[in-house]
This record gives C-alpha cells, sequence and structure tokens, in this order.
C-alpha cells in the first residue's frame, strides 16, 4: 500500500490531547490519526451509501420496515436495551 506525507496544522491544546489520547491507547501519534480517519471516511462512505438508497428507494416500504422493528422492540425492550448501551 502506498502511503502519504501529511502536514496538518492545529491548536496546540488539540495537539496536546491527542498526543495524551494515542499515549492513553498505546499508539503513535500516526497510528491513532490513521484510526480516527478510517473511522471517519466509514461514517462518510455509511452516509453515502443511506443518501444513495433514499434517492432510490420506496419511502412506503421504508416506514413499514421501520415499523416491524418499533414492534420488535416493544415486544423485547430488553435486547433493544442491551444493543443500545
Amino acid at each position: 500500500m502506498d502511503m502519504s506525507t501529511l502536514t496538518i496544522r492545529l491548536p496546540d491544546d488539540t495537539a496536546q490531547r491527542l498526543k495524551a489520547l494515542a499515549h492513553s491507547r498505546g499508539l503513535s501519534m500516526n497510528k491513532l490519526v490513521e484510526q480516527l480517519s478510517a473511522h471517519a471516511l466509514s461514517a462518510w462512505d455509511t452516509e453515502n451509501h443511506f443518501r444513495a438508497m433514499a434517492a432510490t428507494g420506496d419511502v412506503k416500504k421504508a416506514l413499514a420496515v421501520l415499523d416491524r422493528l418499533d414492534a420488535a422492540d416493544a415486544a423485547n425492550p430488553k435486547a433493544s436495551v442491551r444493543q443500545a448501551s
């Protein structure tokens, strides 16, 4: 895999907090930024995926799925609480 070097400017307090976070996780700053970047990109990809699906989706079918999920949660409230934690 090819790698790029990226120089960024951050406020000193932000940089210090990121260093503390990396240290607390036993990571280098490089690895922490790599992980945070992967997380941000994954969230962005997911958002784009759902936007594309919504643009071509059937609203009535989507609402029916949500209704079924709500009914399942109401029937088994302990399961939905465990999944949310």
